[in-house]
């Protein structure tokens, strides 16, 4: 079936549906977590519920918490399965340009208007949204198999300003390795790379001893 035998709905909603998330009995887990900062090494652990609430233990350095915390937030969040008609009934979806390399734009109307995403090989490879009030992008290069839906390998963000398109801070790669816990794929390694004014920093989050928790009796 060619792109123009489907609608953009259609071609965007199996991309968002490829997606690996967690299913609703996933139980939780804690880790042990090693956050590098430049050349600062701090150890401590998290915990991430079933409910999908990060806590970070036995971190005293208030911003390297904060850090770790975020980045368990963010991990978690990308995990939750919430179905296209949650996320995107308020909106409409054409298509734009197709890249050379196969990737089809897809244009947001309706309630998300303005946004754009770009879906390649049945994965959304571009994704341009305006988040508390600053568009952010973020493209794809490589992504992990996992039978189950496709993770995020490889990729880039990049923030601006919507009025003026102003970039804001520096542009950050990112590199993250899963590794699979029970029947479950849990991130066990993020590298971040940010170039600001020609000056790199890396952040990298190494998640060791993850282990589930105990399911919670109905």
């Amino acid at each position: 079936m060619t792109v123009t035998q489907i609608s953009a709905q259609e071609l965007f909603r199996a991309a968002y549906e490829n997606r690996y998330t967690w299913d609703k009995n996933f139980p939780g887990y804690t880790a042990d977590i090693t956050f590098k900062h430049d050349d600062q090494v701090i150890t401590g652990k998290v915990i991430i519920s079933a409910n999908l609430k990060a806590e970070v233990l036995d971190v005293e350095d208030e911003q390297a918490s904060k850090a770790i915390h975020n980045q368990a937030w963010e991990i978690a969040i990308h995990r939750v399965r919430r179905s296209f008609e949650d996320t995107h009934s308020a909106n409409s979806f054409s298509y734009g340009a197709t890249d050379e390399n196969g990737a089809v734009e897809i244009l947001v109307g309706g309630k998300a208007e303005g946004d754009k995403y770009k879906v390649r090989n049945n994965e959304v490879s571009h994704v341009h949204r305006l988040i508390h009030g600053t568009f952010v992008t973020i493209d794809t290069f490589s992504s992990h198999q996992t039978g189950e839906g496709y993770l995020s390998h490889t990729y880039d963000s990049v923030y601006n300003d919507p009025k003026t398109g102003e970039q804001k801070g520096g542009r950050s790669e990112f590199t993250d390795e899963y590794e699979k816990v029970g029947k479950y794929f849990i991130l066990n390694r993020r590298e971040i790379r940010t170039e600001t004014e020609g000056k790199v920093s890396t952040q990298e989050f190494i998640f060791s001893n993850i282990k589930l928790l105990e399911p919670v009796a109905a």
